[in-house]
């Protein structure tokens, strides 16, 4: 198992507690060095504020512990392809690389609806890679919405 996938398998950990939470399951975990800087789940519905996404979660929690609003060096690591609000969110911490599973045809700022990181308008853009444990982070979200149609 290479890096990339030991970590998202910690971020589809998250994302199994969001469901257990009854949120939609998000997980995400930001790495600096090989060291677990934070980890988040989607936590909206919980505490009743749209912007508590999975990777908002981690990033408040690793600014926190870093006491540094930035996040250079950092590489997060999200089960499903960020939206355009935590894009934002990512380009505003200067996190360096993102690494997702799923992707998100109805909202994704990396590569489905948007390409988000390739604005050179930016005064910061991060590296991406997409497809990491796709199959593991695709089925625990398809799952949750075929449940919620039943």
């Amino acid at each position: 198992m290479d890096e990339d996938d030991r970590f998202m398998t910690m971020a589809l950990e998250e994302a199994r507690e969001a469901l257990d939470h009854g949120e939609v399951p998000v997980g995400a975990v930001i790495v600096r060095d090989g060291t677990v800087l934070a980890r988040g789940r989607n936590s909206s519905i919980e505490l009743n504020d749209p912007t508590a996404h999975a990777e908002i979660c981690a990033i408040r929690r690793a600014a926190e512990k870093e006491n540094n609003y930035r996040l250079p060096g950092t590489t997060l690591y999200v089960t499903v392809e960020p939206c355009v609000m935590c894009a934002g969110a990512i380009v505003q911490a200067r996190i360096s690389r993102v690494v997702y599973g799923a992707t998100d045809p109805k909202g994704g700022a990396v590569d489905s609806l948007y390409r988000f990181f390739d604005d050179r308008k930016l005064n910061h853009v991060a590296d991406t890679r997409s497809g990491v444990l796709e199959r593991e982070c695709g089925e625990i979200m398809s799952g949750f919405f075929r449940r919620k149609r039943v």
